[in-house]
Formats: C-alpha cells, sequence, structure tokens
C-alpha cells in the first residue's frame, strides 16, 4: 500500500504539464512568427537576390526543424512522465508517440540540433565576407561538438543495449520492467 509521501512523489509528476503547456504555446507563438517572415518573404521574393531567397529559405527549413524538435519534445516528454497518449495518438495515426524513450529522445534531440546547427553553418558559407576567419572557425568547432557529441550519444545508446528488438513490432517503452512484475507476483 502506498503510503501518503509515496502519493505525493508520484502526483508531482502533473507539475510538469505547465512546462509542456508552456512549450505548446511557445511553440505556437513561434508558428505565429514564422507565418509573418513567410509573409514577408512572400512579398520580397521576386526583388532577392538568388543567394537571398536561398538563405531565407533554409532559416524556414530551420525553423520547421526546431518547431518539430520542441513539438517532439513536449509530446513525448508528457507521454512518458505525466499521462500516457498512446490510444489517442493511435487514432491521430501517431504511432510514434509512445515508442520514444529517454535514450531515443536525447539522441533524436542530438541529431536535430546537429541539423540546425548545419543549416546555421551553411548560412555562413553562403554569405561570403561578412563573417571574418576567427568567426568560422569557432562556428566550425561549435558544428564539430554537436556533431561529436550526437555520434558519442548514439554510440553509448548502441553499447548500452538500447532497444533489444525480436521482430515482433513495437515493444512497449513504458511498460512495467520484467523485475518489477516478477517482485509483484511474490
Amino acid at each position: 500500500m502506498l503510503t501518503l509521501i509515496d502519493k505525493a512523489m508520484l502526483a508531482s509528476r502533473h507539475i510538469l504539464t505547465v512546462f509542456f503547456l508552456g512549450l505548446v504555446v511557445a511553440l505556437g507563438l513561434y508558428a505565429l512568427r514564422f507565418v509573418t517572415k513567410l509573409w514577408e518573404f512572400s512579398q520580397k521574393l521576386f526583388q532577392m537576390q538568388e543567394n537571398d531567397d536561398l538563405l531565407e529559405l533554409l532559416h524556414m527549413a530551420d525553423s520547421a526543424l526546431v518547431a518539430s524538435m520542441v513539438a517532439m519534445i513536449a509530446i513525448s516528454s508528457y507521454d512518458s512522465l505525466v499521462s500516457r497518449l498512446k490510444e489517442h495518438a493511435a487514432a491521430e495515426r501517431m504511432h510514434w508517440v509512445g515508442g520514444l524513450d529517454t535514450g531515443d529522445l536525447k539522441l533524436k534531440l542530438a541529431t536535430s540540433i546537429v541539423a540546425i546547427s548545419s543549416i546555421q553553418l551553411l548560412q555562413m558559407f553562403l554569405r561570403p565576407g561578412r563573417y571574418d576567419s576567427a568567426e568560422t572557425m569557432w562556428a566550425l568547432a561549435i558544428y564539430g561538438s554537436f556533431l561529436l557529441g550526437a555520434l558519442t550519444l548514439g554510440l553509448l545508446e548502441r553499447i548500452g543495449g538500447g532497444k533489444e528488438t525480436t521482430g515482433a513490432g513495437p515493444q512497449e517503452v513504458n511498460g512495467p520492467d520484467p523485475k518489477e512484475t516478477g517482485q509483484e507476483r511474490e
């Protein structure tokens, strides 16, 4: 039987809802900013230099990656820490919900950061003469550290075993640990 402290500790996870809803609100505001930039892009598209329109398009792709990352973090974290969304997500054809464990989420976050930083680096290279060699070297070093971090996370996840598949389809990521079910029977 759970004590009052145990129940309070388990119930405290609902406080995280404030943070995840905050991410959703921030994502909505970011979407408004994106729509504004899209409108400005459409207004000046035919007056822009060729490199400038490519840079603006890359910036919008960068925004889409950031928005996807925030949505993935909010949904997956809420699902794994606060309340299960798997049944609702299946109805919405979002089968990945409930399938991301914390290792997968960290790896996806790291690869998203590498993709976002590579777009930023590409934008620097498409604007020759605007950055001095020190700024370019720092950008390359930062990108390299992001890339090294993502590779290290992937390697550690692989060494640690990651998720073992049996070929029987997706496994329940957040289900009870076999040790826990064995302990419950005793």
